[in-house]
């Protein structure tokens, strides 16, 4: 029997609820392996960029937005965000230390929240538009996924960064798009850092550093568009918010 939305839907979207997918087995992941979580969110935010590329190439549907922003909470929000609590869980016991356990809990109760109270109203002003008000979900979820594979997983520090991120995708602060040959340079560095595993279970010879290595550019490229893109990536077309306009 043919399911009822596969004449509705398109390449781009099949690419966007593959996304929400592996989002889902984030989460499933983060129970057993957290570095593993960490990598499968990061494929998910190759697919992201990637339905983008097959949409402008392939055209989309008048569902592509709405889908997009449902498979962005999943691997966006809900994701990275059980991944914080898991690290959490795992450094400290909840019979120890309740008060840190119940606060990795709730911030990524609260990253969850403002992610989808962001990704709504992304949908609804801001879709198709060359820029976007707050932290993007894909940043924020990236930055943590990357921090938590080059090691940084103190908890304290996990728990502040998702309640920053929380907040920041509620602030006014206005990012452009990044431009396609930075999106492309990202997505090979994602890349590298999911694939490295595999690289060294199939050969000796790759170095065994150089999967942190990637992690830790991805972690320098991916905060560094989040600390200066507001102020200094304007360009290509992009226009800078008026207060920033020299």
């Amino acid at each position: 029997m043919p399911l009822r939305f596969a004449r509705r839907l398109g390449l781009a979207d099949a690419v966007t609820v593959a996304n929400a997918a592996v989002g889902f087995l984030a989460v499933v992941a983060a129970t057993v392996d957290v570095a593993l979580a960490a990598r499968l969110v990061l494929l998910a935010a190759v697919a992201d960029g990637l339905d983008g590329v097959v949409a402008r190439h392939r055209g989309s549907t008048p569902a592509g937005p709405y889908l997009d922003s449902l498979a962005d909470v999943a691997s966006f929000g809900v994701a990275p965000a059980f991944l914080v609590a898991a690290v959490v869980r795992d450094g400290r016991s909840f019979a120890a230390e309740p008060v840190l356990v119940a606060a990795g809990v709730g911030a990524g109760a609260l990253f969850v929240a403002a992610a989808v109270a962001r990704l709504g109203l992304y949908t609804v002003d801001e879709d198709g538009a060359r820029e976007t008000v707050g932290v993007p979900t894909t940043l924020a979820a990236t930055v943590l996924a990357a921090a938590v594979i080059a090691g940084y997983t103190a908890p304290l520090l996990l728990v502040g960064a998702t309640t920053a991120f929380a907040l920041l995708m509620g602030s006014t602060v206005t990012y452009p798009d990044l431009h396609a040959q930075d999106a492309l340079v990202m997505g090979v560095v994602q890349a590298a850092v999911i694939l490295t595993p595999a690289g060294h279970m199939a050969t000796d010879a790759l170095p065994a550093w150089i999967g942190e290595g990637f992690a830790f550019a991805l972690l320098f490229l991916s905060t560094g568009y989040l600390l200066l893109g507001p102020r200094f990536y304007w360009g290509d077309g992009i226009r800078a918010p008026p207060g920033l306009r020299r």
